[in-house]
């Protein structure tokens, strides 16, 4: 299982996607798990989660709300969730996840701008709990989108530049696909990630692009 939160930044039917870090040749939007902080350790240890193991470079993905739960734990984990208690909220999670992806794609001095964004929810998907070819447990995601409010200079600013970026030939990690490039999954060269089309309204029609993770 793993509930993330997905920023949409747009400019009339470009939608922004930058370079997946773990995924070479593919794009998603900016966005992803949400982490729980400490106090959250023992109810998530009774209700048996287990999340995802990484190495000590990887050490800034601990904590993250994914990973193994048990099916019974499910209905007091979403409980959990949805009460907000000892994770991030939406904004807490855009911010960093923003300020992260930012470094990774090549322009961290852009950052200086995220601390005071906010964001606006557009809507939540939930997939499964559903099958996974050759693997013997199901699978639950949930997807919170959400816009970039610019109601002050320095988010304009920096949606501007995000912008700006997407539509520059030179920049390889940051580009703007259309409503059709994410239907067909593919930008250019660039493979779109699938759940991205819940950005556009749509349905996602297509399996993930497997990680190197």
């Amino acid at each position: 299982m793993s509930f993330s939160a997905i920023l949409r930044i747009r400019d009339d039917d470009g939608i922004v996607l930058f370079e997946a870090r773990s995924r070479p040749g593919a794009y998603t939007p900016p966005g992803g798990v949400y982490k729980y902080f400490g106090p959250a350790t023992d109810v998530l240890d009774r209700l048996g989660f287990h999340g995802d193991r990484w190495t000590d470079r990887e050490s800034d993905m601990r904590n993250d709300i994914r990973g193994v739960l048990p099916a019974r734990s499910v209905p007091e984990f979403l409980r959990w969730f949805d009460s907000g208690a000892y994770r991030e909220d939406s904004d807490e999670c855009l911010r960093r996840e923003l300020t992260e992806e930012l470094t990774e794609v090549g322009f961290p001095a852009l950052a200086a701008d995220v601390a005071n964004l906010s964001f606006t929810h557009l809507r939540t998907e939930v997939e499964g709990p559903t099958p996974v070819a050759g693997k013997p447990y199901r699978q639950l995601r949930r997807f919170e989108f959400h816009d970039m409010v610019c109601a002050n200079q320095q988010a304009v600013r920096l949606r501007d530049r995000i912008l700006e970026l997407a539509a520059d030939p030179h920049v390889h990690t940051v580009l703007a696909a259309t409503s059709a490039d994410i239907t067909h999954g593919r930008a250019g060269k660039a493979l779109v990630a699938p759940h991205a089309a819940y950005l556009t309204g749509g349905t996602r029609t297509r399996s993930d692009i497997p990680s190197l993770r």
